[in-house]
């Protein structure tokens, strides 16, 4: 007989012993009974010797590997991971073995093109020079800081043939949105079956072969995606951290990692070389290279004949409709010139809200705290947090007035008042609900390749990646949305979308043009992200983030709690902040309970507690204590996030 110890994908951080008729090594999945039903676990202990418990020992059910999906080793970054992020061994695990969980993202988009192709092209001599500084060391952190354009994919693609002609492995992570079959396609062809894919859009149990390829040593560089960081790769030499200031490689769910913070414990723990790369930076990181903590690289030329394009921001006060009168005119001047568009806005469907003018009801979802967008060809009020719809109304439910409409607009709307205002134009849009049909997307991105369209139009799925010869122009419809938000990242979003979807202009000429349409036009991320001042607005915001004490001068933790009765959750956040302040002992500023932002999503209630802290080590110890210490009544539950992105 042999006794296992056995983890579950549970919010429970202890292991469960069941008893075998043989040796099961760590790392293998069994199924085994636990409340009543058969889960699906992990083994991360043994012995032949029965343990004392307090509970009847219950044999496994079926053994699903017949080798290791990890080792003890790996386990100690599993725990190390689950220790910082406050999350049980079993859903760490459960994030880091492919098929366990499935990750979430938008559907994916073209990459650089024209910067990953399957043969390797001449360097200039910019990229020469990164490259050499890259691999001068066998260690360390640098980061390729490059205008859009220049050619950091490259350098990323020749440090990574270089660090496997050492005998050492690859890692090379990219935001969900850049990756595709393009891409993969072309790093096969140029490092053969030598590559593996791990990416939330392969079946698990293809996902699942990549990884015994990867455990086998078949496969030495891996390429993928967020939960791409955990790669079992036993000699790694490199990480790649492509478009490091992306906020999809934080995990909305237990353990909420951030894929950098882990990269970067693995290439100290392992001693491989970190390079991170974006044409903006993250504040984070900009104060580390401003500092001096991260070495840094420069690329300063667009390589493909291109130069950066013509910057223009439009006031949008006075103009009527959605398109000013400058970016009519840019846009039927590059369509005379035989050139393409692509016009953003970062809001899908027909319009923003239902508004009533006599008594100012808004309608909002029934089971989350925001205003329902009106789909018009759906013909529906659809909320984009639960996917809670209800047909739309011509009469105010509140007062009966018939002085309603539909306010704001989404890429539903700019595409309907697109083709009213320009027929000759061949249009296509792209966005999460065009691209719910199936080749929907690569469908629509061929065409726009071959010149069958003239104009694109989309969301935050064309901010980036795209890369066409026939581009000349970027119309963004309206820049500032996202400054409205209640979050201290605000600026350095908006900032950074504005730059990253000027840069789809003029890639292969000298007349890219750029109309930034605003009603914010002298708001600093608008005006500086325009006028390619990077480094003042860096310098501004970093003033702002140290007066007002947010990060990087300081480290947040948060803590939101939720559950369908409003008092209940009150009634726990507030018990949860006594706690605190007891056991916190000074080390940490507590801000709150308060509602969250979004204080209603898909029928649970929110609060939160935001503890801001500039001595991280031992805030995050004491929190840890005070976590084993709050019991919230059954339906409320705590949501921990170390280092949150997002305040919503």
């Amino acid at each position: 007989m042999y006794y296992i110890d056995v983890v579950f994908n549970i919010p429970v951080d202890r292991s469960f012993t069941y008893r075998a008729g043989e040796e099961i090594g760590v790392g293998r999945r069994v199924t085994a009974p636990f409340r009543g039903r058969g889960l699906t676990g992990f083994v991360v202990g043994g012995s032949p010797r029965e343990p004392e418990v307090d509970y009847e020992i219950k044999p496994i059910g079926k053994v699903l590997d017949r080798e290791p999906l990890f080792d003890p080793p790996y386990l100690e970054l599993a725990s190390w991971v689950r220790g910082m992020y406050f999350a049980s061994l079993g859903e760490t695990l459960a994030a880091m073995i492919p098929g366990a969980r499935r990750e979430t993202g938008l559907p994916p988009l073209a990459a650089d093109e024209e910067e990953m192709t399957p043969e390797p092209p001449t360097l200039s001599a910019e990229q020469e020079r990164a490259v050499r500084e890259i691999l001068e060391r066998p260690d360390g952190a640098t980061y390729l800081f490059g205008i859009t354009g220049s050619g950091k994919t490259e350098v990323f693609l020749r440090a990574a043939a270089a660090t496997l002609e050492e005998g050492r492995d690859v890692l090379y992570l990219v935001p969900e949105i850049a990756l595709t079959g393009q891409v993969t396609e072309a790093i096969r062809t140029r490092f053969g079956p030598g590559a593996a894919v791990l990416h939330s859009r392969l079946s698990p149990s293809r996902r699942l072969a990549e990884w015994r390829r990867i455990l086998r040593g078949e496969a030495r560089l891996v390429v993928g995606a967020r939960s791409a960081v955990f790669a079992p790769l036993r000699s790694l030499g490199l990480i790649i951290l492509d478009e490091e200031h992306e906020g999809s490689y934080k995990s909305g769910a237990s353990p909420r990692y951030h894929a950098r913070q882990v990269a970067m414990r693995r290439s100290a723990v392992e001693r491989a070389r970190l390079v991170m790369g974006s044409a903006t930076p993250s504040v984070e990181a900009f104060r580390l290279l401003r500092d001096g903590s991260i070495r840094e690289i420069r690329l300063t030329r667009r390589l493909a004949g291109g130069s950066m394009p013509e910057v223009e921001v439009v006031d949008l006060a006075g103009e009527e409709g959605v398109f000013s009168r400058r970016l009519s005119e840019e846009i039927l001047a590059t369509h005379r010139a035989g050139r393409q568009t692509i016009l953003f806005l970062n809001r899908r469907g027909f319009s923003h809200f239902f508004h009533c003018n006599a008594c100012g009801y808004e309608m909002t979802c029934r089971r989350c705290s925001v205003g329902l967008t009106y789909h018009k060809k759906r013909n529906r009020m659809v909320c984009h947090y639960c996917g809670y719809t209800v047909p739309p109304v011509d009469v105010c439910p509140r007062c009966g007035s018939l002085d309603t409409g539909f306010f704001g607009f989404g890429t539903e709307k700019i595409e309907e008042e697109a083709a009213r205002r320009f027929p000759e134009i061949r249009l296509a849009r792209l966005d999460t609900d065009a691209a719910r049909e199936k080749g929907a997307v690569d469908r629509v991105l061929e065409d726009l390749r071959q010149g069958r369209i003239d104009m694109l139009l989309g969301t935050q799925m064309v901010a980036k990646g795209l890369n066409f010869r026939g581009v000349r122009l970027v119309g963004i419809i309206l820049a500032d949305t996202g400054l409205h938000l209640p979050d201290f990242r605000a600026a350095e979003r908006t900032f950074s979308l504005i730059t990253q979807v000027s840069g789809r202009a003029g890639r292969f000429s000298p007349d890219g043009r750029v109309i930034v349409q605003t009603f914010l036009p002298g708001s600093p991320a608008v005006r500086l992200a325009a006028d390619g001042k990077l480094e003042e607005f860096y310098s501004l915001e970093l003033e702002t983030r140290k007066a007002l004490g947010f990060p990087p001068y300081s480290r947040l933790f948060r803590l939101v709690f939720r559950g369908k009765q409003a008092g209940e959750v009150a009634s726990a956040a507030e018990e949860a902040a006594r706690v605190l302040r007891r056991e916190m002992g000074g080390t940490a500023e507590l801000l709150g309970p308060s509602e969250c932002p979004l204080g209603l999503v898909a029928g649970n209630h929110r609060r939160q507690i935001i503890l801001r802290t500039d001595a991280f080590g031992n805030a995050h110890r004491r929190l840890g204590t005070a976590l084993k210490a709050i019991r919230p009544p059954r339906g409320v539950h705590i949501e921990v996030d170390v280092d949150p992105v997002g305040l919503l």
